[in-house]
């Protein structure tokens, strides 16, 4: 398996470096650069090696989850908090608050609930990073009662 990797590996560096040199020069119009059959190759073969990746990374990643009851534990109250932050943040967005009327003045077609979700994902952030300051915070002063 580690030799067809390195082989898969090998043959789209090549395809990559061929496709390189074939990329339009920095003179040619933007219109007509978009256009570039290489460009566009380069682009799926970097899509493929990102989705081959990921793949990978998921499947070795839920491997090593399932292999250890206690790991699925915690990743479930992980999980099972993340959730509730996001219930949390969405019940506390509010839509209503003169947004879309702003927005709508400067030609911005917008909705309560696109409003609504904007601000439910920024509560979501603020409440992980407060968790976060404070999970820092608290291994700080733990580790230093314990000197």
């Amino acid at each position: 398996m580690h030799k067809i990797v390195k082989i898969v590996l090998i043959v789209l560096g090549a395809i990559g470096a061929i496709l390189w040199f074939q990329l339009p020069d920095k003179n040619v119009p933007v219109g007509e650069a978009v256009e570039n059959g290489a460009m566009n190759f380069m682009f799926i073969i970097t899509y493929l090696l990102l989705a081959i990746a990921v793949l990978f990374s998921l499947v070795f990643a839920l491997k090593n989850l399932f292999s250890n009851p206690e790991s699925l534990k915690k990743s479930l109250f992980v999980i099972i908090g993340f959730a509730l932050v996001v219930i949390l943040s969405y019940a506390l967005s509010n839509g209503a608050d003169g947004t879309v009327e702003a927005m709508a003045s400067r030609n911005v077609a917008t909705t309560e609930s696109v409003v609504k979700n904007i601000g439910a994902g920024l509560n979501v952030f603020f409440i992980l990073v407060i968790i976060a300051v404070v999970a820092m915070a608290w291994g700080g002063i733990k580790k230093m009662s314990n000197k």
